[in-house]
């Protein structure tokens, strides 16, 4: 398969991707619709892309069983390029927004993820090792390369995902585990010891991009 044909819309991501400045595209061509655009293999310089919507969530595990965090108050964006294994950008989600439907609960996870202190979880894509394609032409699998940050503590990571190239826009999706001792998240045992949270999380993710002529760089720098 030739990956070049969904690089320029996801020189993505996260995972995460888990991540930076990039000019407009010279002379500004539209953009009416990505896949035609990439089989015509046109040399002007690929389009930015913009995250339109997204999905994190966290399963955590506790002495009273299992509970879900999620948000879709995800943020992001990629720089344009011709090689997916360069692909640059960042997507991040601020702490408070995330839910696990008990209010107790959520005041918990805010102290101890120190929100007033850490207020934000961002993953800044370095490049994508391409492991497989996937049933069609427009889908393939790999890894997302780069720096997840939470809590403060930065660490390298390689986020499994696939990512679908559907006209102008990508999806990226993926499921990865966090051991939180790993990010310096302490305070997880409650009521004495008798609650107790498991270093341990499954976080799954779900980002849809939108290649775009004009999108903002302030946000690629941050």
């Amino acid at each position: 398969m030739n990956t070049s044909r969904i690089a320029p819309t996801l020189t993505l991501i996260a995972t995460v991707g888990l991540l930076i400045a990039a000019a407009p595209p010279v002379g500004n061509p539209p953009v009416d619709n990505l896949r035609p655009r990439l089989v015509k293999h046109e040399t002007w310089p690929a389009p930015n892309a913009v995250l339109r919507s997204g999905t994190l969530s966290f399963t955590g595990h506790s002495t009273v069983g299992d509970f879900v965090g999620t948000t879709t108050a995800v943020s992001g964006g990629v720089t344009g390029n011709a090689e997916l294994a360069n692909a640059s950008g960042w997507v991040e989600a601020t702490v408070t927004t995330l839910s696990t439907g008990n209010g107790l609960r959520d005041r918990d996870l805010r102290a101890t993820m120190e929100v007033a202190k850490y207020p934000t979880m961002r993953f800044e894509l370095a490049g994508v090792t391409v492991k497989s394609p996937a049933a069609t032409s427009d889908t393939v699998t790999g890894a997302l390369r780069g720096a997840l940050t939470i809590h403060g503590v930065t660490r390298d990571v390689a986020i499994p995902a696939t990512l679908i190239a559907m006209a102008d826009t990508i999806d990226v999706s993926g499921a990865f585990p966090v051991d939180l001792a790993d990010y310096k998240v302490g305070g997880l045992t409650r009521l004495f010891g008798t609650l107790r949270v498991r270093r341990n999380i499954d976080v799954r993710f779900r980002v849809r991009f939108e290649a775009t002529p004009h999108t903002p760089t302030s946000g690629f720098g941050q």
